[in-house]
């Protein structure tokens, strides 16, 4: 019911109480950003991401995409286009064997058009708000959470939200607050994200 604000549940699976959860960005984390994406013809997924969602299924941990969409509100697409391209992702992970469980998706964005103008909209990164939301609706315990992305933004939605260990694509180690932030840049770097995904 909210014009700026996509969620979507996949699948039924239910989780215990209390579960930690694998948080993904989507653009330039799980596929290849080619900057405000709306053909799916377009979408590529990175190699290294495919792996860490399928450690999770396997671990029963739910996996939960998180996606500032400002594309939306600055009028180069719609949600349709959006629901088309975050098909395409999901049919792609699909194939290398990943489930996601919940998408949130986030259109509000100071230089948008109309009603999706809103600056600093508590659910667009690096707010929390979207981290907080699934974890309401599926009981997480954010605390034992992770959470992957290409931008400081999500590494600051983790810390506000109170996850302990993010990976920044292709970037450096480093501590935000609360949060360690460690590098995903190679096979090493995977290595110890899947490690950890499997001790949660």
């Amino acid at each position: 019911m909210d014009p700026g604000l996509r969620i979507e549940r996949i699948g039924g699976k239910v989780f215990p109480a209390n579960t930690p959860a694998l948080f993904l960005d989507r653009d330039g984390t799980i596929n290849v950003d080619t900057g405000y994406p709306d053909d799916p013809a377009d979408i590529v997924l990175r190699d290294d991401i495919a792996p860490a969602i399928v450690a999770a299924n396997g671990a029963n941990i739910p996996v939960v995409v998180v996606t500032n969409q400002s594309g939306i509100a600055r009028g180069y697409f719609g949600w349709d286009e959006f629901a088309l391209v975050n098909g395409r992702v999901l049919e792609l992970l699909a194939d290398s064997g990943a489930t996601v469980d919940m998408v949130l998706a986030c259109a509000y964005h100071d230089a948008g058009a109309g009603p999706l103008t809103v600056a600093n909209h508590p659910m667009r990164k690096p707010n929390p708000g979207m981290l907080i939301e699934a974890a309401k609706r599926l009981g997480l315990d954010l605390k034992r959470s992770l959470i992957v992305g290409d931008k400081p933004a999500d590494m600051e939605a983790g810390q506000r939200a109170g996850l302990k260990r993010g990976w920044l694509v292709d970037g450096e180690a480093a501590a935000i607050g609360g949060l360690s932030v460690l590098p995903l840049r190679d096979a090493r770097d995977l290595e110890g994200l899947l490690a950890a995904i499997r001790s949660l």
